[in-house]
């Protein structure tokens, strides 16, 4: 059984890591190149890492209103950020830099306005994406609202090359542009599992240089996995206009022709009182031979990935005004049109205390004064986050979110002497997992009642025969259509995954619905490579078991012209060599809690992310060797 009680203040002979072991070369190097501020010289503004932290922490500060609260938050952010609190690479990068690189952003998620079928509007949200990869945020888009290949354009007299061709545009300006800080762009495309091109876009990377920018992933129906199962047929559709309708011989009510199903966008097309579009059916095809298809390629590129939209956006915290449909290049934040999220990492290994030792333990209450206070400093980032676009801005205003995770999971766990996937650390990881999400939305309470709440809990949505079919116990609770209701009630007692957090606090949620929360999303886990190499002396990533304990890495010193080739220790390995042995190496004879993904099963993956996800509100960006 993992130990949850709080450990209090460490005392004098217990041994904690966070100051003893020294950073690796190779992690310094990568924060001297991509986090450290230079004026346009190249010469250093941040002094050390340390003036990095200090950096961010004014710039946080500064939010404040008052000149005492700008000096007691610089204290405190300091102190996180000394103690575990990470900021996401945007946030490193840029906050605190605006004399020296006004046009950058703080935040690191992003997804594109929906992108209608027509040139006008295809190369209108090209130029959108391209201000958004060169400011430095990621993006994502969904391309299946576009008309299929050989699909008749009236108004050119032509036929369509398809969506595939216009990716490559948003594929070619992507490498193209240099976003800021020398940080590669990056991008995910979606597209629906029902569109007739579905076949081209899961062989796509196929193709030798092709779509080298994305990352791709299916939208995935719980239509399409019923279809699966039964081993049934599986309609390959795009919407039919009003116009296309008028000028053929379709007839709507015939299955054989037209398939009726969700769509991101309602005009121009044929649709009905439930806000479904009828579909032209191109070709049917057998639901299991797409789905051999999509392993192959998933087998043999790791791509396309799989977004399960029915189950995203039946979890959304705000599922009563938003139709997800993609989500920013790695998956852990799902996004509507124009949705903005930024992004922050609690260093897990920063709390153990005597680490491989019988009395190694997690210190519970400074992880939960990091997060309570790393929760008011992400909101902070809100105030700043300098996007390109008003659509953006007016989004993440409106809303507020971001998404707290944590990193080192894998090197905390061998510190604590568990094996990853093991029944000891699945139980340590919901708990972790819980504790974020309770003191995260403790925080959203005060913040609220201090601040105010995000401006969407104040507003008033009309109850909709789709909203009380997505949520039953609304009618069963008397509400019905027509009537008002404000957006804090919809948030706090009818979102599926607040309703999972009422369950341990439900004195919180219920003066959550009242006051309303000072964001709408709190959690996710992102893959953290970059910030976990250098900033967390590499730590395992995110929520991920160790890579490698051992590897080397080349590296371009100053004033040389050759690569210099240096050792990168597993921050665990680099901790058991610094306290316990120091000649203990990556192949020699290590506790057998020194593991890496190759010692990892699928379904050890599956149940830590499980475990996890039960109080992530938002995703995780997971990978499973195979």
């Amino acid at each position: 059984m993992v130990e949850l009680s709080v450990v209090g203040r460490k005392s004098p002979e217990s041994t904690s890591t966070a100051e003893q072991v020294p950073f690796q070369p190779a992690s310094m190097d990568i924060w001297d190149k991509k986090y450290r501020l230079t004026d346009k010289q190249g010469e250093p503004l941040d002094a050390d890492m340390d003036g990095t932290w200090d950096r961010v922490a004014r710039a946080l500060a500064a939010v404040e209103q008052t000149d005492k609260a700008q000096a007691f938050w610089y204290g405190e952010f300091l102190w996180a950020l000394r103690h575990g609190a990470i900021p996401a690479g945007r946030i490193l990068s840029n906050a605190g830099a605006q004399e020296y690189k006004p046009e950058t952003s703080a935040i690191n998620c992003t997804v594109s306005g929906t992108i209608r079928d027509s040139m006008d509007d295809i190369l209108k949200r090209l130029h959108e994406a391209g201000m958004t990869l060169k400011g430095g945020s990621g993006i994502g888009y969904e391309f299946s609202t576009l008309r299929p290949r050989g699909g008749y354009v009236s108004g050119a007299g032509a036929y369509t090359s398809g969506p595939l061709s216009f990716m490559d545009i948003y594929d070619s300006m992507c490498f193209t542009i240099s976003s800021a800080g020398g940080r590669r762009g990056a991008q995910m495309g979606t597209f629906d599992v029902g569109h007739p091109d579905v076949l081209e876009f899961v062989r796509a990377k196929r193709e030798d240089g092709r779509l080298r920018q994305f990352n791709l992933s299916l939208l995935i129906t719980d239509e399409f996995i019923h279809a699966v199962c039964a081993n049934a047929a599986w309609p390959l559709a795009f919407p039919l206009t009003q116009k296309e309708a008028q000028e053929s011989d379709i007839d709507v009510h015939n299955p054989a022709q037209v398939h009726w199903r969700p769509w991101p966008l309602i005009e121009p097309y044929v649709h009905n009182h439930r806000g479904e579009v009828a579909c032209r059916i191109s070709k049917t095809i057998p639901a299991r031979e797409l789905w051999d298809a999509i392993m192959h390629s998933t087998y043999d590129f790791a791509e396309p990935g799989f977004v399960l939209v029915d189950r995203i956006n039946e979890y959304n915290n705000n599922w009563f005004c938003e139709n997800i449909r993609a989500t920013n290049p790695c998956g852990e934040q799902p996004l509507p049109p124009f949705g903005a999220c930024l992004l922050g990492s609690v260093n897990l290994t920063v709390f153990v205390v005597d680490p491989f030792t019988d009395q190694a333990r997690f210190d519970w209450e400074q992880y939960r004064r990091v997060v309570h206070i790393f929760t008011r400093m992400l909101d902070n980032v809100v105030e700043i986050n300098g996007l390109p676009l008003q659509e953006q801005r007016d989004e993440i205003f409106r809303k507020r979110r971001h998404g707290m995770g944590f990193l080192g999971l894998g090197s905390t766990l061998a510190m604590l002497r568990m094996r990853y996937g093991s029944p000891e650390s699945v139980e340590f990881t919901e708990a972790v997992s819980r504790e974020l999400a309770l003191i995260g939305w403790q925080a959203a309470l005060e913040l609220a009642k201090e601040k105010g709440p995000a401006p969407i809990m104040d507003e008033e949505f009309t109850v909709t025969g789709a909203m009380l079919a997505q949520r039953p116990e609304m009618r069963e609770e008397g509400f019905k259509e027509g009537d008002k209701v404000k957006g804090s009630v919809l948030h706090a007692r009818y979102s599926r995954y607040m309703q999972r957090v009422a369950g341990v606090a439900p004195e919180l949620m219920q003066e959550l619905a009242e006051v309303g929360a000072r964001f709408t999303h709190h959690s996710s886990i992102a893959p953290t490579g970059t910030i976990s190499l250098s900033m967390a002396n590499n730590a395992s990533n995110g929520i991920e078991p160790t890579f490698a304990h051992h590897y080397f890495r080349n590296i371009i010193r100053a004033g040389k012209k050759t690569k210099e080739r240096v050792d990168v220790w597993s921050y665990e390995l680099l901790a058991y060599r610094h306290l316990v042995d120091a000649e203990a190496e990556a192949g020699g004879k290590l506790p057998d809690y020194f593991i890496t993904t190759d010692d990892t099963a699928p379904r050890q993956h599956v149940d830590i992310q499980a475990a996890a996800q039960k109080w992530v509100d938002s995703s995780i960006s997971k990978t499973v060797n195979v």
